[in-house]
């Protein structure tokens, strides 16, 4: 059978583009790289041969070898395990098919090429570690034959744009990969440059690495056992670090590292980690965990939904038990009795752990906070069971202070007669900190929460109460700031003690604006402002059905309620006006549209007609308002 040739995918083309500029900080990390996928191979021959004993009936021990031609200057790193077929060598090394991938490396600019930022964003992210050999070598053949397939296959590319695949004589199972070292980097020729790093960067693999001596001997280079086995005192902090890197495909430092053994009814062993850093496509629907079950030492899978739930998506590491049956299935895990036992477990593990972080170093988990507590507050709206252990640990931006708060610390503060905590939504802190609603509550210190992610919408109705205090958005129902007891409240304003009746005003805004607001009223929560739109009483949050009709699952907007502020020179004048018949007749119906346009304005929304805005607006200031 004759070659074929194909194309490098456009991704893969830009990838590999990348990584002839340097993308890593340290070329040795390819062979990391190598050792992890063979390693990843070897777990998955051996899970596969449990059910099919013949896929691996040659009953050698699962090992990655490395071997040194110098004088051809070649690198070749093996392994034993379940292989390719000649569509997934196209499919592995041709193609990147991982959801949001494509748009990801498309939208890389030339900057982004030469950061070394981008190596957590896009290699470790994308489990493309292998195209990292192509820093060191200017050809790679990958020999492979798969497990239960006769035929083998040879993947041959000098990385420049295409490969090509044609039948190889391979008889064994498993995968060869070898190198052809470039000029510049010989130093990957030498044995004792080879041993050094996969002591740095691999001697948590479970299979044994070896490497074929000068002396034609075979030396095991790394520990050779899992390290999640081992006692936690015997562990170094790299060793670990190493690990995380491995089984996470990352190449920032954990976060968090939780290493612990459980035994009791159900015993089992986790290694899990907390990333320092949030992986670009966190928020993709699509995106699962990283978290992989073992049976036994034995990896089982790393696609086991029924293991942690969605908002700890995060979390990377093993799982491992000796209370599930080897021979389960991928399906029967989805209802397993441990399973469930062992998610359950690890959420509570996962929570205090966090807690206590948040209670004994808060400004580190300020760090965690911004990276994923979007994801996190997802639990207080799908796990009711753990909803108060994710409140307590929940924190959040206020116009208190520029740190954030935890609702524990915002009960604290609440001030004397005030029977809600007060928040508002919206896109970000700088926005709302300038909305008009705020007015009244900053007047009397009442302390307000900015909700900025999305997902706070929907699990804010669904949360009654917090230590028996009901939330309120500020831009909903009134205000009711009269019975909250301000600093000041011995004082009295001048501007209070002689309060203009402005019902007759309210009832000549009514008979103009019509139908287009649900109501007019005088307001508590306005001080500086004119006006204001908020939703009534037992209506949707103004951000929740902003939010809505953005993602086209809301047709129709509810009206809103305009506020006045009484206290406002314009609304005085305004006044005056509508004791002025004369005066009334010429400009009182302008300025009552303007005053809507405005309010409109403020909230992110498009005036009514701007041809008549524009109008109005010019007609006013030509005449002005006051007598």
């Amino acid at each position: 059978m004759a070659k074929e040739k194909f194309t490098f995918q456009a991704e893969v083309g830009k990838i590999l583009d990348i990584v002839a500029h340097s993308l890593y900080s340290e070329k040795e990390v390819f062979l990391r790289e190598l050792i992890s996928n063979a390693s990843d191979a070897c777990d998955r021959l051996r899970y596969a041969s449990i059910a099919k004993p013949k896929l691996s009936d040659d009953g050698d021990e699962f090992k990655i070898k490395i071997d040194i031609e110098k004088k051809l200057s070649e690198l070749k790193i093996s392994d034993n395990g379940i292989g390719m077929s000649k569509k997934e060598l196209i499919e592995s090394l041709g193609t990147i098919a991982r959801s949001g991938t494509q748009a990801f490396i498309k939208n890389l600019s030339d900057n982004d090429k030469n950061s070394k930022d981008i190596e957590s964003s896009l290699i470790g992210q994308f489990g493309v570690g292998f195209y990292s050999a192509f820093m060191v070598a200017k050809k790679i053949i990958v020999h492979s034959r798969k497990a239960g397939i006769n035929q083998s296959w040879s993947w041959i590319s000098d990385g420049k744009g295409s490969f090509e695949i044609e039948p190889s004589s391979k008889e064994n199972v498993g995968t060869d990969i070898i190198l052809t070292i470039d000029d510049e980097n010989k130093e990957f020729l030498e044995e004792n440059r080879i041993e050094s790093v996969v002591k740095k960067y691999s001697d948590h693999i479970a299979q044994p690495v070896v490497m074929k001596t000068k002396e034609k001997e075979e030396k095991v280079l790394n520990s050779a056992s899992a390290l999640w086995t081992r006692d936690k005192k015997s562990i170094t902090e790299e060793q670990y670090k190493e690990f995380y890197h491995h089984v996470g495909m990352a190449y920032d430092d954990p976060w968090m590292i939780m290493h612990n053994k459980a035994e009791g009814i159900i015993s089992y062993t986790n290694l899990i980690f907390i990333p320092s850093t949030r992986p670009f496509d966190i928020f993709n629907p699509d995106r699962k965990s990283n978290l992989k079950l073992y049976v036994k030492r034995i990896f089982i899978t790393d696609d086991c939904e029924s293991l942690i739930p969605p908002y700890l998506r995060f979390v990377k590491g093993i799982i491992d038990t000796d209370d599930i049956d080897l021979n389960i299935s991928r399906e029967m895990l989805q209802n397993n009795p441990v399973v469930s036992k062992i998610k359950s477990a690890l959420i509570k593990r996962v929570i205090s752990e966090l807690k206590k972080k948040a209670e004994n170093d808060s400004d580190n988990y300020v760090k965690f906070w911004e990276a994923f507590g979007p994801v996190l507050k997802e639990g207080i709206h799908e796990d009711f069971a753990n909803r108060d252990k994710i409140l307590e640990v929940s924190r959040f931006q206020t116009s208190y202070s520029d740190k954030l708060t935890s609702l524990k610390d915002y009960v604290s503060r609440m001030k004397k007669g005030q029977d809600y905590i007060y928040y508002l939504s919206g896109e970000d802190k700088e926005k709302l900190s300038q909305s008009p609603h705020l007015e009244g509550f900053r007047a009397k210190g009442v302390e307000v929460l900015y909700m900025t992610d999305p997902v706070d919408e929907f699990w804010l109705p669904s949360v009654e109460k917090y230590s028996e205090k009901s939330f309120q958005s500020i831009t909903r129902g009134s205000a009711d700031l009269d019975k909250i007891k301000s600093k000041d409240a011995d004082k009295k304003d001048k501007k209070d003690e002689k309060k203009e009746n402005i019902d007759k005003l309210i009832a000549s805004l009514k008979v103009v604006l019509g139908k287009e607001v649900k109501d007019i009223k005088s307001s508590e929560r306005l001080t500086d402002s004119a006006v204001c739109l908020v939703a009534g009483e037992g209506d949707m949050d103004m951000h929740l059905e902003k939010l809505l009709k953005q993602h086209q699952q809301l047709d129709t907007t509810s009206q809103k309620v305009l506020e006045i502020n009484p206290s406002h020179p314009l609304i005085k004048n305004l006044l005056k006006v509508v004791d002025n018949e004369e005066k009334k007749n010429e400009i009182f119906d302008d300025a009552a549209w303007l005053l809507l346009d405005q309010a409109r304005i403020i909230e992110g929304q498009s005036v009514l007609d701007p041809n008549k805005f524009t109008k109005r607006m010019n007609t006013l200031i030509q005449k002005g308002i006051t007598l």
